[in-house]
């Protein structure tokens, strides 16, 4: 039976050499809360043993985050700083590999004018979109991983102790990353072989509409762009090397077609954007336009959104999860989209990824615009799955295949 420490070693190994597959001579980037040192220090070890050219990280401290929210005035969040920008662009441009520990506390931003949130999410989007190509592209490799903060974890287990919810949160990490499992790697390898046969079938179907369906509401027709491609699990950036791009993941997914989204779709888990949470929300489309919605929480922060730009009323991505997966079955809502998106059927408001399309990652955005591919300076996943979701996918012939049924797969 392996301890904590050799269990959070192995976590660290895990992240370089299957989540990014550093290779020698890469330079790592690790964007960590300042509460995961110890975390990251290990994740330095496991990158230099491997030859990394070096590693850089950003640090970032919430209670320094909220008091930057509650004082600053609004120009300093209208103006997302250049030089950051410039050095993320600079170590892309190096080949850098990725990796981001997602850990926010859902609710730190919860009193914060959501005005100066909204003026963030816009500036900083805009200042890092050229950054952005080498990861939407997969230029570069990437990995989004999460540890347990203080204020996240008592978010997810609030009637415990402060201690006792940080081992409750570290063992649903473990267990949703397959940690807990004597080789982690061996589990990986396995679970992306059954990630890429529901790839390789989707692929083969080439579906030109979805059909969703729950008793909660849902009714929703999805037209797929011709060309689009399903993935799931990993993929290959632009020097061939096999990366995960999430960790946890139980996902397979492509774009919808811009303007082929109509119906109503109703959410089944809370959403954590900026520092809030928007909950029970309903949103109507017609032509892929978002042109009605609903919230019972966090309705103003969800207007925000949409306001962002023109791209933040459309979909950006379709994803496939089973309702029985090892996440949904820990019935723990993680208040983290990194968790949640995993447990859930899903969709994206926002860019989609140019590699969801046939030749995409090479086209330019007048020729991603003109095939029905969404383009936003936001990328925002929301969770709709269900216990008695049911989807039914068409073929241009007109042939109707059961995909999901009773919120599972059907093949």
């Amino acid at each position: 039976m392996k301890n904590f420490n050799e269990t959070l070693e192995q976590y660290a190994r895990l992240c370089v050499e299957v989540g990014i597959n550093l290779q020698k001579g890469q330079p790592l980037v690790i964007n960590a809360p300042v509460e995961g040192a110890e975390f990251v220090r290990l994740v330095a070890k496991h990158a230099y043993e491997i030859g990394a050219k070096q590693v850089h990280v950003n640090w970032n401290d919430e209670a320094l985050t909220k008091m930057k929210y509650e004082n600053a005035p609004m120009e300093v969040f209208e103006n997302f700083p250049k030089w950051y920008a410039n050095g993320l662009e600079e170590f892309a441009e190096d080949g850098a590999g990725f990796l981001s520990i997602y850990s926010e506390d859902p609710e730190l931003l919860k009193e914060i004018d959501s005005k100066k949130i909204a003026a963030h999410n816009k500036s900083s989007s805009m200042a890092l979109k050229g950054f952005m190509k080498y990861t939407m592209n997969d230029i570069n490799s990437w990995c989004v991983v999460s540890i347990p903060t203080k204020g996240w974890a008592k978010k997810v287990f609030p009637d415990v102790t402060e201690e006792e919810a940080m081992e409750k949160l570290w063992e649903a990490i473990f267990k949703a990353t397959r940690m807990d499992l004597e080789d982690p790697v061996k589990a990986w390898e396995d679970h992306l072989k059954n990630l890429e046969a529901k790839v390789k079938f989707l692929n083969e179907k080439k579906f030109e509409k979805l059909y969703y369906k729950s008793c909660n509401g849902t009714d929703l027709e999805v037209q797929l762009p011709e060309g689009h491609i399903w993935a799931g699990g990993g993929g290959k950036n632009s020097k061939g090397v096999f990366f995960v791009a999430n960790m946890p993941t139980e996902e397979v997914f492509t774009m919808p077609l811009k303007t082929g989204v109509n119906g109503v779709v109703h959410s089944t888990k809370p959403l954590n954007y900026g520092g809030n949470l928007i909950d029970n929300f309903k949103l109507t489309f017609k032509d892929g336009k978002v042109v009605d919605f609903e919230a019972e929480k966090g309705y103003e922060i969800l207007k925000d959104l949409f306001a962002l730009d023109e791209g933040a009323q459309h979909l950006g991505e379709v994803a496939l999860v089973p309702y029985n997966s090892p996440i949904s079955q820990s019935n723990t809502i993680f208040l983290n989209t990194l968790f949640d998106e995993n447990a859930s059927c899903h969709f994206a408001l926002g860019k989609a990824y140019p590699t969801n399309l046939k030749g995409g990652e090479n086209m330019t955005d007048e020729e991603l615009e003109k095939a029905g591919v969404n383009d936003s300076l936001t990328h925002v996943d929301f969770m709709v799955g269900s216990k008695d979701l049911n989807i039914v996918g068409e073929t241009k012939d007109g042939e109707k295949v059961q995909i999901f049924e009773n919120g599972n797969w059907a093949f």
